[in-house]
């Protein structure tokens, strides 16, 4: 049996579950970004301990920051939720949806976003 990694069996999975909303997703932070986006990021705590006997299990939380292009405030608003309730309806089972965060503009080289953070998490056991 191969060994198992969080990349594989956790982000990769939730990575191609968001393919479907019609935004760039990226399983870590992209060196550059094209509106709309979804990145999975690491949350804190990023991994809570729930071993049992020698079996490693653990408890991963992630953030899923989505971005939208910031030309109005009320538009990007407006594009951010639909992206956040497509983010919504594409998280597979397994994975726990926690709140969104509020609203906020960042700015990625020379681009202005309007980007909202989502908190997720699942479980994971490591195999060998």
């Amino acid at each position: 049996m191969p060994v198992s990694t969080i990349q594989a069996d956790v982000r990769a999975p939730l990575a191609a579950a968001l393919s479907a909303v019609g935004a760039s997703v990226y399983e870590t932070i992209p060196e550059a970004v094209i509106p709309p986006v979804c990145v999975i990021l690491a949350d804190s705590p990023y991994l809570e301990s729930t071993l049992i006997g020698s079996t490693v299990r653990v408890k991963i939380n992630f953030v899923i920051t989505a971005a939208v292009a910031y030309n109005n405030n009320a538009g990007a608003l407006n594009n951010l939720e639909i992206l956040l309730m497509q983010i919504l309806g594409a998280v597979p089972s397994g994975y726990v949806v926690g709140d969104v965060q509020t609203p906020q503009i960042v700015n990625v080289g020379t681009a202005s976003l309007l980007s909202a953070d989502l908190s997720v998490s699942t479980y994971y056991t490591q195999t060998n």
